[in-house]
């Protein structure tokens, strides 16, 4: 199994965001999302003039692994070089991310400065009742 830092994995997200297709925002987002096994997804931000079509990085990198057959993930990271501080992920993405990851899974988000936020996929979206549900069951 591969095993990442979570630098490593924010410099692969780094990587991505240069792929980014942003004509409209011109705010590139790049994803590096390891499963378990050690495989690293990547993806990023790809607009389309009807915003509403628009994926983001984060929800292109989950899917891509659930395309290839992965559905348990260890850690995230996201890189937003287009803004000099930390940007975390969009409310819909925060969804998708704790369908597919533990509560206390480490995700890690920066821009091109320096800070870098360290947080867990519980206290990106607290009070998850997909996480809830299943802390109760096993009571």
């Amino acid at each position: 199994m591969n095993v990442y830092t979570m630098e490593e994995l924010f410099k692969k997200a780094g990587e991505a965001a240069r792929a980014a297709y942003a004509p409209y925002s011109k705010f590139r987002v790049g994803a590096a999302l390891a499963c378990e096994d050690g495989t690293i997804f990547s993806g990023c931000n790809v607009e389309n003039r009807s915003f509403g079509l628009t994926i983001c990085a984060e929800r292109n990198a989950v899917f891509q692994a659930v395309a290839a057959g992965r559905r348990r993930f260890a850690a995230l990271a996201i890189a937003t070089p287009d803004s000099a501080e930390p940007v975390g992920p969009c409310g819909a993405c925060r969804q998708v991310l704790s369908e597919f990851m533990a509560e206390d899974a480490p995700v890690r988000f920066g821009g091109s400065g320096p800070r870098r936020v360290d947080a867990t996929i519980g206290e990106l979206l607290p009070h998850d009742s997909l996480h809830d549900l299943a802390d109760s069951a096993s009571h």
